[in-house]
């Protein structure tokens, strides 16, 4: 008998054009509408931060942000549905938090389809609050689907204040 083998732990690197390939069969699996990858693209191109999560050398996840002044917008979040549940989506959306506020970032948005229910547990339950909503921002099988904007202010040592994993 083997034992079974237990995964690695996570580590996060700058994503890169080369991921792109792992990148898009994970945005695929994760979003009825997903990006394509000349948006991930040209957002690599621009300069935008971007993180790569990889357990034992394979990506399993990735964000992007935009940075303009002091603000952060969360472009795009994702683990790879196959190992959802696990905590993983909090320590990447921890990680680009933490990224914005290198940064300089004082405020980080984000925008979440109201049908995203576990999305939207994991962003209230790390301090983010709803600020406005966007009518009819996403595709949606019916139509179109509003996204809640969301938003949290980095205020001097609260990123070390986030309840813990």
């Amino acid at each position: 008998m083997s034992a079974v083998s237990q995964p690695g732990p996570v580590a996060m690197r700058a994503l890169r054009e080369s991921d792109l390939n792992a990148v898009m069969a994970i945005e695929v699996r994760g979003y009825p509408y997903p990006w394509t990858r000349g948006i991930f693209l040209d957002c690599l191109r621009a300069g935008y931060p971007g993180l790569a999560m990889e357990r034992d050398g394979l990506l399993i996840g990735y964000g992007v942000l935009s940075l303009a002044a002091d603000e952060a917008h969360v472009l795009n979040i994702c683990i790879d549905p196959l190992v959802q549940s696990r905590g993983l989506g909090r320590e990447l959306l921890r990680a680009l938090v933490r990224l914005a506020a290198d940064r300089g970032a004082q405020r980080v948005f984000l925008e979440v389809r109201p049908s995203n229910t576990p999305a939207l547990a994991l962003y209230h339950s790390e301090g983010f609050n709803e600020i406005g909503r966007r009518p009819r921002y996403y595709p949606a099988a019916q139509g179109r689907e509003d996204a809640l904007v969301m938003a949290i202010e980095l205020v001097d040592g609260e990123l070390e204040t986030m309840p813990p994993l």
